[in-house]
């Protein structure tokens, strides 16, 4: 079962991209029992053994810890703060919500984004697409100088949405910010532990690297891998729902409807052996999934699986719907199938299946 202490501490976590500190203690918290490190971009890196004379091939776990968010750009004199963003936000949903910005002294100020009253807006200013630089946050100075010396703002704070999670019981469904991708986080964590009592009879090293900075290029992930050195890679990651936006037929990607298997997106190919041993292990454990294709998007699964040798990855999504805007939702019974299929397809794994995985009974 899901721990909902776990899922409520990743996702309030503050934590835009480059800003990931309060995630990685979050981390550090609900792991207990785990050999933990981290390096200088915030990647944090996840053991619970099995491996003492090194002899098993590697398995990473991945998911980001970062989110989307934004960064103080400018000060102005009537003291407005103009932003940029961290990673790839809806624009139709950032005018008029809150923000927090984290000050050099670790402060956070509270801060609305400023949204033109219809009454002052001409018909052209109505129909005229967005633009973040026309966008600005209030934290409700009057002046530059009020906006720094008293409330401590400067060039580059970063900022994130304020939201806090919430649990629906009765329904299952968990309510907050970040699902993308502290649903993963908890996912890899939830994995470590199902793990734990038979690492030493699986077929392989686990290894759990929650990475920084995938919203704005994959960048902790092109580091976790190097230092990780993975054979095989299971990547968790918060993808958007689709059942409000296609028919039935066409949905690959509902709540409710089991874990995600990614085939493609535009930064990889599923490695069709692992796909195929992920079909047949959830058809006979009875763990729900639904396959998708996606036309675009990406994962950290594009850089993983284009390291060392070529590391055959399976990315596991998590539906979540209104990713990358402040307010997101997702079943709990979706990230329990989630971590499930990365347990199970792990404890299953023998020389055998990782030889046909890794296409070394082909030649």
């Amino acid at each position: 079962m899901i721990d909902m202490n776990v899922l409520r501490d990743l996702t309030n976590a503050f934590g835009p991209s480059g800003f990931e500190e309060d995630v990685v203690r979050a981390v550090r918290k609900h792991c207990t029992g785990m050999s933990l490190t981290n390096d200088a971009m915030n990647n944090v890196y996840a053991r619970i053994g099995g491996n003492a004379e090194g002899r098993k091939p590697v398995l990473m776990l991945d998911a980001h810890t970062d989110e989307c968010g934004f960064m103080v750009q400018g000060i102005m004199e009537n003291g407005l703060l103009s932003l940029i963003m961290l990673g790839g936000m809806d624009l139709p949903s950032i005018p008029a919500h809150t923000l927090l910005v984290r000050t050099r002294a670790g402060k956070l100020v509270k801060g609305i984004i400023t949204s033109r009253p219809v009454h002052f807006m001409t018909d052209k200013e109505k129909s005229a697409p967005l633009d973040i630089r026309e966008m600005f946050l209030d934290v409700g100075a009057c002046s530059k100088k009020e906006a720094m010396e008293s409330f401590g703002i400067n060039i580059g704070d970063p900022a994130a949405p304020e939201v806090a999670f919430e649990y629906d019981e009765e329904h299952g469904l968990c309510f907050g910010k970040a699902f993308d991708n502290r649903m993963g986080c908890a996912c890899i964590i939830h994995t470590l532990r199902a793990l734990q009592a038979v690492k030493d009879d699986l077929a392989v090293e686990v290894v759990g690297a929650f990475a920084s900075q995938e919203e704005v290029g994959m960048r902790g992930a092109t580091v976790t891998s190097a230092q990780v050195q993975p054979d095989l890679a299971i990547v968790f990651e918060g993808s958007p729902a689709d059942d409000f936006y296609y028919s039935p037929e066409k949905s690959q990607g509902g709540m409710h409807k089991g874990v995600q298997i990614r085939c493609m997106d535009k930064s990889y190919i599923t490695n069709p052996a692992f796909l195929e041993y992920a079909h047949e292990l959830g058809d006979t454990m009875g763990i729900t999934y639904q396959d998708a294709v996606r036309r675009g998007g990406s994962t950290n699964a594009g850089k993983i699986s284009l390291a060392g040798k070529a590391v055959p990855t399976l990315v596991l999504g998590i539906p979540s719907r209104y990713v990358h805007s402040h307010y997101n939702f997702c079943a709990r019974e979706d990230l329990e199938a989630a971590s499930a299929m990365a347990a199970n397809v792990i404890r299953a794994l023998d020389e055998e299946k990782i030889r046909h995985i890794c296409h070394q009974d082909v030649l």
